[in-house]
């Protein structure tokens, strides 16, 4: 099942539904409605197993409006934890696992489909670039996991977009870590959607395409398969250092190759595999411009193929 929070007009006003191919089915009157649209869906994951019956049932009778009549919000407005891989993928004919790690993106920064991603008024030297991520959506709480039981932690997945500001300008400190969360914080920089899809549609997460285009060209194309560290590592690894709580999120990387600058007047459009697509417009208050190219020399889009730069052997 998919699930999203939508509204007939006042974004503010978010109700919890269900995504069919008939269009969306209102579940108001079946999920507890919270104090806010996060609370409500955190409500609806943890009651999912209460619910499913009933669930099933509507998604086969009940009344469904069209999905061009509805606008769709971020399915989590605001997850207590937005936990994000630093790489995480074998690229650029890397041959060596790196070291596991994760950075906090702020998640006031969450946006959702037809929303707009805004560049940030800074003059310092910065390119801001599109990183297209499978995400997890967490059923807490989980602490200290084994990896093999990381079924139990996974409610589903949806999509996310990790807006990264990079470049000289990108503070660090000392200078060989990564200003992560500085560079990927700002005001809409974390684009999630369209949808949540619960995890017995997608049985397997590393074995999904990801696929982002940027004014209609094709940038990123990979399949999750080539991730150095596996979700159920993810998970494990994540739950030893905090306590993982339901609507938390982990964000699992991206194959930085065919990364590319946004800028003023773009439609970026993101689609997973299993989750679905949905699109953003980008607006630089600045009107900067940058070459419309790629990030140092990283480009292996190919619509035919998912280029493999996993070792073999190395899973």
């Amino acid at each position: 099942m998919k699930f999203v929070l939508f509204s007939s007009g006042d974004v503010r006003q978010l109700a919890p539904g269900l995504l069919t191919d008939r269009g969306v089915i209102d579940l108001s009157h079946v999920v507890k409605k919270s104090y806010t649209p996060q609370l409500t869906m955190q409500g609806l994951i943890d009651d999912y197993d209460t619910l499913r019956p009933t669930l099933e049932g509507l998604a086969k009778y009940g009344a469904a409006v069209p999905l061009a009549s509805v606008r769709l919000g971020p399915p989590l407005p605001r997850p207590g934890k937005l936990l994000c891989c630093i790489a995480n993928y074998w690229e650029h004919a890397q041959r060596e696992a790196r070291p596991l790690n994760m950075f906090m993106k702020n998640t006031d920064a969450v946006v959702g489909p037809g929303d707009t991603i805004v560049l940030p008024e800074f003059t310092e030297p910065w390119i801001f670039m599109h990183e297209a991520e499978l995400a997890i959506v967490i059923k807490g709480p989980v602490k200290k996991l084994s990896r093999a039981n990381w079924r139990s932690a996974v409610f589903g997945y949806t999509s996310m977009i990790d807006v990264s500001a990079r470049g000289e300008g990108r503070r660090t400190w000392p200078s060989t870590i990564p200003a992560s969360w500085m560079g990927k914080s700002f005001d809409t920089f974390a684009p999630l959607g369209p949808c949540i899809t619960t995890a017995d549609e997608i049985p397997n997460p590393n074995n999904v395409v990801v696929k982002f285009w940027n004014d209609g060209q094709l940038r990123h194309h990979y399949n999750t398969d080539d991730m150095e560290h596996p979700v159920p590592e993810l998970i494990e690894w994540a739950s030893t250092i905090c306590t993982l709580n339901t609507g938390d999120v982990i964000a699992c990387g991206t194959n930085h190759e065919g990364l590319g600058a946004l800028q003023d007047g773009e439609k970026v459009e993101i689609e997973v595999e299993g989750v679905g697509k949905m699109g953003l417009n980008v607006v630089d208050p600045l009107k900067r411009k940058w070459e419309r190219g790629v990030y140092m020399g990283t480009d292996s889009t190919n619509v035919e193929a998912v280029k493999r730069n996993r070792p073999a052997g190395s899973r």
